[in-house]
């Protein structure tokens, strides 16, 4: 059994292998067994979450979120646990591999995956909102789904923390426009990422301009919430990654419990998307909205892949070393 750190993840699941490795799964593997376990307590969670394509693989994630962590003297990163891959015939213990790196990860290939589905072809401008540990994924993950977006902006309350992304993804040859004005970003933006804790929207439909794609990456719990009504409203589209666990995000249940939506409204998942059994976008001034929810099927998909990349790597490692 092999264990990989966040370092060696990095090194081989790189966002254009993994976004096409769950374009394909979801293409062709099907929806595997779930079980999905959270304990909540006082603001801290610890997620049990085990997927198993029978056959295939089973992945179990065992992951903390402690959303305070960041304030630690040292800071502490706010995900942290592991996730382990099966043989899905034998039960045989392949790989462990560091949760928090798997964690932003397949969440960012997801999202990049949803809008190189249903944003426009021309879109140029993404705009992320939130500067936590998963905002430069955002942009990475973006940036390889779609080579041809040429503008990043990026919104934070705290400018310091905006700045600090920026300063960051700088270093990789990556320009990010920090912004002052959330209403000024949000009419700019061909592709809205939304990474956020907040409970009240940030987003506001009516300063969407025609063709806007929305990610909505936060609000995993019934009283958070990115997105107004008016961007439910006003969008022709609506999808999830998975429609289950859609009682679990405010940015679903608050606009049905409004009136603004009913289930029927969520038109298609990422399985239908990437089959074509839903075409996905139909007019380029359509506004589009993901929401990416999540699941252990996610995990399992992208621990399969980078096992794959393994797995070639030892034994070109192997050949070499002969």
């Amino acid at each position: 059994m092999i264990h990989l750190d966040a370092e060696r993840i990095r090194e081989l699941l790189d966002y254009t292998y993994l976004i096409e490795a769950l374009r394909g799964a979801h293409a062709g593997q099907g929806m595997p067994l779930l079980d999905r376990r959270i304990t909540d307590a006082g603001g801290n969670m610890f997620v049990n979450l085990t997927a198993w394509s029978p056959g295939r693989a089973i992945a179990v994630k065992l992951v903390g979120v402690f959303p305070e962590n960041g304030g630690r003297s040292p800071p502490e990163p706010s995900i942290q646990g592991i996730v382990v891959l099966f043989d899905g015939e034998t039960g045989k213990a392949l790989m462990t591999c560091d949760g928090a790196e798997m964690t932003y990860r397949k969440t960012a290939a997801d999202s990049a995956l949803g809008a190189s589905l249903l944003a426009r072809r021309d879109a140029r401008t993404l705009l992320v909102i939130g500067a936590g540990g998963l905002a430069p994924h955002m942009v990475r993950a973006h940036r390889a789904a779609r080579p041809e977006l040429d503008r990043f902006l990026i919104w934070n309350r705290s400018l310091e923390k905006a700045t600090a992304v920026a300063d960051e993804l700088s270093n990789e040859g990556i320009t990010v426009e920090v912004q002052g004005s959330l209403d000024d970003a949000l009419a700019m933006a061909d592709i809205i990422s939304s990474v956020t804790m907040a409970t009240a929207p940030l987003i506001k439909g009516a300063l969407l301009k025609p063709g806007t794609h929305v990610d909505l990456v936060g609000s995993y719990l019934p009283d958070m919430r990115e997105a107004d009504d008016d961007v439910m409203s006003r969008a022709a589209l609506i999808c999830m990654d998975i429609r289950e666990g859609h009682d679990s995000t405010g940015d679903i249940i608050q606009p049905m419990a409004n009136g603004v939506i009913r289930f029927e409204d969520i038109r298609a998942d990422l399985f239908e998307l990437a089959t074509g059994a839903h075409p996905g976008r139909v007019s380029e001034s359509d506004i589009t909205v993901f929401k990416n929810i999540g699941g252990g099927h996610l995990d399992l998909f992208a621990a399969m892949a980078l096992h794959q990349r393994a797995a070639k790597d030892q034994i070109r490692g192997q050949t070499m070393s002969r």
